[in-house]
């Protein structure tokens, strides 16, 4: 019987695959958890431009993966257990399906049973700016209890490396899930009186 933590992570064609790439080179080196990889078409595009990775490499990381429209999956169903589902990133077509219960494929499938489920479900959205439909698409999302989570740097850590934002991201993401990992990122801890 499987004593490990299954976390669904979803990719889709927004741009910003390197959240959900992130999250699956973390996962990989915890040996509790268990990774289940869904990744689009248009996904499988995008971290082949902006990362230069291509489906073999992805796949890799991954303890688990899952085709897209492998509608028969374990991840499809309620019974099969999960801490819950990440969409990093998440386009506003994804958005949009999650939010009207559209489960078109596994990924908007994934997460619809998640929420079904009461189980975390974060998306990671990338779009600016944002018109009424994807805020209204936030908004329910929010009220059947997911997580709406724009990877919104910090800039109190004073970085410029792009890899210290992202890890700041992710870090904070997977603390959601109950998954520390030391030196992934620095969170607040005030300013202290002598600095006001």
């Amino acid at each position: 019987m499987n004593t490990k933590k299954r976390l669904i992570i979803a990719m889709t064609g927004a741009t910003g695959a390197i959240y959900g790439v992130r999250m699956l080179q973390i996962l990989q080196t915890l040996p509790d958890w268990e990774s289940h990889l869904v990744i689009s078409s248009a996904g499988l595009v995008n971290l082949k431009y902006e990362l230069e990775m291509d489906k073999a490499e992805l796949y890799a990381l991954a303890d688990v993966t899952h085709g897209i429209n492998d509608i028969a999956s374990p991840i499809a169903s309620g019974s099969f257990k999960t801490e819950g589902v990440v969409v990093a990133p998440c386009s506003m077509k994804t958005l949009a399906a999650i939010a009207h219960g559209f489960g078109d494929n596994l990924i908007s499938r994934s997460a619809d049973v998640a929420l079904k489920e009461r189980r975390k479900t974060v998306l990671i959205p990338r779009e600016t700016p944002l018109n009424l439909a994807h805020i209204r698409n936030m908004a329910a999302v929010t009220e059947m209890g997911g997580i709406i989570y724009p990877p919104m740097p910090a800039f109190y850590n004073k970085t410029d490396s792009m890899r210290a934002m992202v890890d700041e991201g992710v870090g904070r993401i997977l603390d959601m899930y109950g998954i520390s990992v030391e030196g992934l990122y620095k969170p607040w801890t005030g300013l202290g009186n002598n600095e006001i």
